[in-house]
Formats: structure tokens, sequence, C-alpha cells
């Protein structure tokens, strides 16, 4: 058997799992992605594995340890991915955005909040204790 096969089948493979992984917006198709990636890396383990004829058949034993690893993030990504939906409603990876951490500086006007003794940046001061995202009032 030719090298070459099954090195192109896990070039497209590879390049499908790769275009999944850019170009979707789902958290379960991301991961089936990643999935095809790796089916592409063990696929290339095998083939090496017997093109080179390896007694210890090492390019198996690494493929099996691969398929382990893969079994553990599938079941620990689908995890999180199910949580995200539970809590927010969707899976879109760009809505995931909005969980990230905003710094109070972010939520504050510029200069405001860096002068001590004015008044500004206290645990009373409106602005201050805004939830992340909103827009800061005005206080009379």
């Amino acid at each position: 058997m030719h090298l070459a096969y099954p090195a192109v089948l896990a070039v497209l493979l590879f390049c499908t799992g790769l275009y999944g992984v850019l170009a979707r917006r789902n958290a379960i198709l991301v991961l089936m992605s990643v999935e095809l990636m790796l089916n592409a890396v063990n696929l290339n383990l095998v083939a090496f594995d017997v093109w080179l004829r390896d007694a210890l058949h090492s390019g198996q034993a690494l493929t099996l340890f691969t398929i382990a690893i893969a079994a553990a993030e599938i079941g620990i990504g689908l995890a999180i991915v199910l949580a995200v939906y539970r809590n927010r409603g969707s899976s879109d990876i760009d809505r995931l955005r909005d969980t990230a951490e905003t710094d109070e500086a972010e939520t504050l006007p510029e200069g405001e909040g860096d002068e001590p003794g004015t008044g500004r940046g206290d645990a009373t001061d409106d602005r201050a204790t805004a939830p992340a995202g909103k827009k800061a009032e005005a206080t009379p």
C-alpha cells in the first residue's frame, strides 16, 4: 500500500476539521471539527506505523492514547457546552464573549475613579457599582 493514499485522506480530514473550527459558530460543531482533526492525526500515526514496519507498533499505541484523550476532551467539552446552554439558552460561540469578566475601568468614563478624595470611585458611587455591560448614569 502506498503512503500517499492515507496521507491525502488525512490532509482532507484535517482541512475539513480546521475549516469547521474556524468557520462554525455552534460550540458542538466546533467540538466535532476538533474530533475530525484528531482522527486525521490518528490516521497518519497508523499509516506511518504500517509504512515503517515498526516492531513495537508505537504509532498504534500513540493512537490509542490519543483516542483516550479525545474521549475525555469531548466529555468535558460537552459538559461545559450543556452548562452554558442551560444558563444562556444558546451554544453560539459569539454570545459566549458576554460571559467574560470586564474590568471596572471599562465601565467608567476615562479619568473617573482615579482621583482619591473626590468622591469618584467610592463604593457609594452609582457609576462604580454599575453592572458590567450597562452604561453608567450620571448622578445628580
